[in-house]
């Protein structure tokens, strides 16, 4: 089964040296266009009766051929795409017949007319990055293409250029794929890079052949056990983001959501090893098992949890293991449900008028001492916040009850917190089974205490995603 949001379109990058392009038109809109092609350094002819002064030029100049006619169809016959800029009765024919001969075709701002887009467009040497919207929002890909622009070093070409220079000597000398992936990161995350970047040529070209002529690539693996944050995407850590972006391989808990997973590396293995209450694909003995015999093969690992791995996540158990055996473990915290549900719902759990302290639990009711403990925080103004709680409501009121808590005392539920699907439903702790009861099968977070009568009010942090909310 395939996760994510579908694409309405195809990302490729076409080659077009030497290869025959017509573009129809000879305004604005057509030499935009064409500015591109002739980077592409494709073969370009221009059908139109007039065509403004640039284009003159660039075809007095040889750079393209002009040819003042009207359009036929016959003139796609040869072509290996054609992109139309020359009004809308002309673009609807010119894009019929173009795919009556299963001509690729771009129609300029009119993507229902256009088997492909041409993207707004960030160069960088060799490295070109193309940014699309389906034509949604043009305005928008403007102004990501200059957030990129400011991050991407000036010169990062000229990186990419040495690397291409060296690639087939790297091969030679480091001949297994993951050293030679290994030495790549080194490379692109060291001296080389720097010197390159700096615009040192020389320098860049000398610190690559002692890079090579010393390569000594080490085989270990490494875990890193990584907290994937409440489920919105943009809420993960900036290291959880490089370890996905680098995994090899990513075992991954049912609850982690599937925009999350979208960000990890494309060509990593996935594995999920769903553990979830009341049904467990994989044992923890077996998990534990899986982490080792990974990263003994040289592999890094991210065991990705919801939430933050040492809350109820059984990270630390995990990391005893991998320690145990000598294996390199790396902890990245993550936002844990408590802090992400309860902000994403606009519930401060310590307020100073309301709660001087917050208790997070597991709704796994196994120790009656532990439930009196935090059963009487609650009575005594602080925030209790219940973990995986749904299935005890009944009891979590019961004990709370018996503790001396009131049957007035506020609660909200939070389902799918922080994610577009999020749901609030808040109300009294008497109410608290049949609250539970209005919730589907996604995660649920029980708040308990005087603030969690603010997710009435519909306050919400910025960040947040809207909500459904229930009373």
């Amino acid at each position: 089964m395939v996760r994510g949001a579908a694409m309405h379109t195809f990302p490729s990058f076409l080659r077009l040296e030497g290869r025959p392009v017509l573009v129809i038109g000879g305004g604005e809109n057509a030499a935009r266009k064409i500015r591109l092609l002739l980077k592409a350094q494709a073969a370009v002819t221009v059908i139109a009766p007039q065509v403004n002064p640039e284009i003159a030029g660039l075809a007095a100049a040889g750079r393209i051929a002009h040819r003042a006619i009207l359009f036929s169809p016959a003139l796609l016959d040869d072509a290996r795409l054609v992109i139309s800029a020359a009004g809308d009765a002309l673009d609807e024919a010119v894009a019929k017949a173009a795919q009556d001969r299963g001509v690729l075709v771009n129609v300029v701002d009119r993507p229902d007319l256009s088997d492909f887009l041409v993207p707004a467009i960030v160069e960088r040497g060799d490295i070109t990055i193309g940014i699309a919207s389906n034509g949604m929002a043009p305005l928008l890909l403007s102004r990501i293409r200059t957030q990129i622009e400011a991050l991407l070093p000036a010169r990062l070409g000229d990186l990419a250029a040495l690397a291409g220079e060296f690639r087939s000597a790297v091969a030679r000398v480091i001949g297994d794929a993951r050293q030679r992936k290994t030495f790549w990161e080194r490379v692109f995350d060291g001296p080389v890079a720097a010197k390159s970047l700096s615009g040192d040529k020389a320098g860049a070209r000398l610190a690559m052949m002692a890079a090579l002529n010393t390569a000594q690539v080490l085989s270990e693996g490494v875990v890193h056990i990584v907290g994937a944050g409440p489920g919105d995407p943009d809420l993960l850590t900036i290291a959880a983001q490089r370890a996905l972006s680098q995994a090899d391989i990513v075992l991954h808990d049912d609850l982690v959501a599937p925009a999350i997973l979208d960000r990890v590396r494309r060509d990593a293995e996935r594995v999920s090893v769903g553990k979830r209450k009341g049904r467990h694909a994989f044992s923890q003995a077996e998990i534990n098992a899986l982490m080792a015999e990974q990263a003994a093969m040289g592999r890094r690992v991210v065991r990705l949890k919801a939430g933050d791995p040492f809350v109820f996540g059984r990270g630390g158990e995990e990391v005893e293991y991998l320690k145990a055996r000598g294996i390199t473990v790396n902890v990245i915290p993550g936002i844990t449900a408590a802090l992400g549900c309860a902000a994403a719902a606009g519930i401060p759990l310590t307020h100073r008028d309301l709660s001087h302290g917050v208790t997070l639990v597991s709704g796994h009711l196994k120790d009656d001492e532990d439930a009196l403990y935090w059963a009487g925080r609650a009575k005594f103004g602080e925030t209790v916040v219940v973990y995986m709680g749904r299935s005890q409501a009944a009891a979590i009121r019961d004990r709370l009850l018996q503790a001396g808590v009131a049957a007035s005392m506020p609660v909200a539920l939070i389902e799918n917190g922080t994610r577009p699907d999020q749901t609030v439903t808040a109300g009294s702790l008497k109410q608290l089974p049949l609250l539970a009861q209005q919730h589907g099968t996604g995660p649920v977070l029980l708040v308990i205490g005087k603030v969690a009568a603010r997710a009435q009010a519909g306050i919400a942090i910025p960040h947040a995603h809207p909500q459904r909310r229930r009373a």
